[in-house]
């Protein structure tokens, strides 16, 4: 029987500027679905976060996948993700006077 989990990495979170999610300790899954929402509707078109890794939580480096910021209030959009060492989070820049409100979660599965 496969283990899974679903850990909350931003709820209700408001992003402007740069901003970074929770980070998830993830080095026991085999495979994580990222997925973001937006509560509210936004202003951030075109914004996409970045998916960081680390080997130890602290030093973080870009793993080269992104996944849209959604604008309208409920829109869901999500990556995947199988090669990611132990810990991840997601980083977005969104331009000045932008912002969204979000939830996101990390889903995994050994």
């Amino acid at each position: 029987m496969r283990e899974s989990t679903t850990a909350i990495l931003a709820r209700n979170e408001t992003w402007s500027g740069t901003v970074a999610t929770e980070p998830y300790e993830a080095g026991w899954a085999n495979e994580l679905v990222i997925f973001v929402r937006a509560l509210h509707a936004g202003t951030a078109a075109g914004v996409k976060a970045r998916v960081q890794i680390s080997p130890d939580g602290i030093r973080w480096a870009d793993e080269g996948t992104t996944v849209q910021v959604p604008e309208r209030q409920d829109e869901v959009h999500f990556t995947r993700l199988s090669h990611f060492g132990n810990w991840v989070r997601l980083v977005a820049t969104l331009p000045d006077n932008a912002e969204v409100r979000v939830m996101v979660t990390l889903h995994a599965k050994a």
